[in-house]
């Protein structure tokens, strides 16, 4: 049996990407806020911790899940606080994740932009904006960026959303 992972993600708004991960079976714990890694990278950015069970969900899912629900191509002007990241916790993690982005890449017109980091800290988004889609559904903001992200799970990846 498999234990619980954790990986970090970054990519564009912290409320979409929290939303897209608690969508997912095997997901038994997404965190809101904000990573940092080393220099150049150690400015605070939008992102969340995904824990995670791979004998459900495996990381190659859920790093393409990723790539596919933000600007993943990308390097518009907004990386610094929309950095597009896999946050990994240890070198073997570092090498699996650059495999998946070599393989996954295949899928993708253009280069991904996708950076492999060390996490090197961990900020929570204030509480009012923790679990933003669940609480805010109906809003605007949520009814715009983050049901579209939900609808492509649903069509793309069918079998991996539900409850975990």
């Amino acid at each position: 049996m498999k234990r619980l992972q954790k990986i970090g993600f970054g990519g564009g708004c912290h409320w979409c990407t929290e939303a897209v991960f608690q969508a997912l079976s095997g997901v038994s714990q997404v965190d809101q806020g904000f990573m940092m890694s080393d220099a150049p990278h150690d400015s605070w950015s939008e992102a969340v911790g995904v824990i995670f069970d791979p004998g459900i969900i495996p990381l190659e899912v859920l790093t393409e899940i990723h790539l596919r629900t933000h600007a993943s191509t990308s390097n518009h002007k907004m990386r610094g606080k929309y950095r597009s990241a896999v946050y990994v916790f240890d070198e073997d993690q570092s090498a699996e994740v650059q495999r998946i982005l070599a393989r996954l890449q295949e899928g993708f017109d253009e280069p991904l932009v996708t950076q492999v980091l060390e996490h090197r800290g961990f900020r929570a988004s204030d509480e009012r904006f923790q679990n933003y889609r669940e609480k805010n559904a109906e809003r605007p903001f949520c009814q715009t960026y983050i049901d579209p992200k939900l609808t492509l799970l649903r069509k793309q990846f069918t079998e991996h959303v539900g409850q975990s």
